[in-house]
């Protein structure tokens, strides 16, 4: 799947757990007539992927759909591989 917009949010790399596992954090803004706050996750070796971005800058996401369950509850994730200056 593929997303555009405008960067927003953009955080530096947290380590999650016991095992070392790495994410980082970005949402964009759809250029929408209701614009979306899309939030989208980089992991383990994707997350360097983001060194060269700044907030304000259009940008193309490739990202793939996760989902899973916890207690009943089912949560969607979008999780990058990719990422392009616009």
């Amino acid at each position: 799947m593929e997303v555009f917009g405008k960067i927003i949010v953009l955080n530096d790399t947290e380590t999650v757990g016991t095992n070392g596992f790495e994410k980082r954090l970005i949402v964009i803004e759809t250029e929408e007539q209701y614009p979306q706050k899309i939030p989208v996750d980089f992991v383990q070796g994707k997350v360097n992927l983001l060194d060269n971005f700044l907030i304000g800058e259009e940008v193309k996401i490739y990202a793939n759909v996760r989902g899973n369950e916890y207690n009943g509850k089912y949560y969607i994730q979008l999780q990058g591989w990719k990422i392009e200056k616009k």
